[in-house]
C-alpha cells in the first residue's frame, strides 16, 4: 500500500497546489472525491484495467460519466492521469489531496470509537487535550462500540491510539503467548 501513497504522492501534491494558488481547495476537493468515487465503480474499474481501452477513451469515459460537475483542468488532470497509466491512483490522490488541505487549513479530522457514549464534558475534555497534543483545531466525530468492553480508539490521521479494554487484552495475551 505504501508504493501506492507514494507514487500518488506527486499528483496529489501537483493539484493540491494548484488549487490553493486559484483559491479552489473546495471545488477540486469535490472534483476529486467525485472522480474517485465514479472510478472506483465495477464497471469503471474494468474500463480503467482493459488493456484494450485507450489510455484516452479511459479518462473520456470516466469524465463523461462526473459530466458538467469537473472542470476542464480537473478533465485534463484525468487525462494526464491515464497518459501516466496512473488512473487507477485517483481515490489515493483524492485522500491525499484532503490530507494536504486539513494541513492548510490547520485542522485535523479525528475519530473517537468509545465503549459507550462520550458526555458533552468527555467530547470537550478530549477536544482540548487533543488540540494542544497535535497543535490544531481539531474536528471530532465520535461512534459507539460495544465490543471495545470499555475505554476508547482514537484515529488521529495516522496516529492510532488504542486505549480500549479490547486492545489492552489482546495486547497481553500476544505477550503471554510469546512467554
Amino acid at each position: 500500500m505504501a508504493e501506492v501513497a507514494t507514487i500518488a504522492r506527486p499528483y496529489a501534491n501537483a493539484v493540491f497546489e494548484l488549487a490553493k494558488e486559484r483559491r479552489a481547495l473546495d471545488e477540486w476537493s469535490r472534483q476529486l472525491q467525485l472522480s474517485a468515487a465514479v472510478a472506483a465503480q465495477p464497471e469503471i474499474v474494468e474500463i480503467i484495467e482493459s488493456p484494450a481501452t485507450t489510455n484516452l477513451e479511459k479518462s473520456n469515459v470516466l469524465a463523461r460519466v462526473c459530466g458538467d460537475d469537473l472542470s476542464r483542468e480537473a478533465k485534463q488532470f484525468l487525462q494526464v492521469l491515464a497518459r501516466n497509466k496512473r488512473l487507477h491512483l485517483i481515490g489515493e490522490i483524492s485522500t491525499q489531496f484532503e490530507t494536504l488541505r486539513a494541513q492548510e487549513e490547520a485542522s485535523l479530522d479525528v475519530e473517537v470509537v468509545s465503549a459507550f457514549e462520550l458526555s458533552e464534558a468527555d467530547h470537550r475534555r478530549l477536544v482540548e487535550a487533543l488540540g494542544r497534543r497535535f497543535g490544531r483545531e481539531i474536528q471530532l466525530s465520535a461512534r459507539v462500540d460495544e465490543s471495545l468492553i470499555g475505554g476508547a480508539i482514537i484515529r488521529a490521521g495516522d496516529t492510532v491510539i488504542d486505549g480500549s479494554v479490547r486492545g489492552k487484552l489482546e495486547k497481553l495475551a500476544e505477550t503471554l503467548q510469546r512467554a
